[in-house]
C-alpha cells in the first residue's frame, strides 16, 4: 500500500498536479513554456481561457484601444515647477 504523495502543488496553476519524480504538471504543464491544453479537452480549454480569471491588464486593454493608446501625462503640482523651471508646461514660467 502507497502512504506517500506523487504529486505536489505546481508554482505555476497552484493545484496538486506536479509530479515529483517528472518534474512537471499534470495540470498545467509546467515547466513546459506553453500552458498545456489539447483540442479533445473543450470544457478544460473553457475553465482555463482567458476571461475565466480577473483580467487585470486585459480589462481596460480594448478601452485604451478604443482612444488610440493617447498617453495622458498628469497635472503637475505647482510646487514642481517652482522647483523645477523645466518641468512647467508651455507658457507658463514661474513668477520671481
Amino acid at each position: 500500500k502507497r502512504h506517500t504523495k506523487s504529486h505536489t502543488l505546481c508554482r505555476r496553476c497552484g493545484n496538486r498536479a506536479f509530479h515529483k519524480q517528472h518534474k512537471t504538471c499534470a495540470q498545467c504543464g509546467y515547466p513546459s513554456a506553453k500552458i498545456r491544453s489539447f483540442e479533445w479537452g473543450l470544457k478544460a480549454k473553457r475553465r482555463k481561457t482567458t476571461g475565466s480569471g480577473r483580467m487585470r491588464h486585459l480589462k481596460g486593454v480594448s478601452r485604451r484601444f478604443k482612444n488610440g493608446f493617447r498617453c495622458v501625462h498628469p497635472v503637475l503640482p505647482s510646487f514642481y515647477i517652482f522647483v523645477h523651471p523645466s518641468l512647467a508646461p508651455a507658457g507658463k514660467t514661474p513668477p520671481l
